[in-house]
């Protein structure tokens, strides 16, 4: 498809749906994702498969309306 090896991506709303589709993905790729929303125990989640699947990946709850927040995840 496309190779994203030595690439970061910051993937916003992980936790589910399209934004957990596009991290996975992303993973299998070759790049190494922060990955974002607000649900921490959902991230977790697909931190484990992200790593089990022997990718890498960190995650950070919260909610990108929060400038601050934004910020930190950048």
């Amino acid at each position: 498809m496309f190779a994203l090896t030595d690439k970061v991506a910051i993937v916003t709303g992980a936790s589910s749906g399209i934004g957990r589709a596009t991290a996975k993905l992303f993973a299998e790729q070759g790049a190494r994702l922060i990955v974002a929303a607000r649900r921490q125990a959902e991230l977790d989640r697909i931190v484990g498969e992200i790593e089990d699947a022997d990718g890498t990946a960190v995650a950070l709850a919260g909610d990108v309306r929060d400038e601050a927040f934004a910020k930190a995840l950048v």
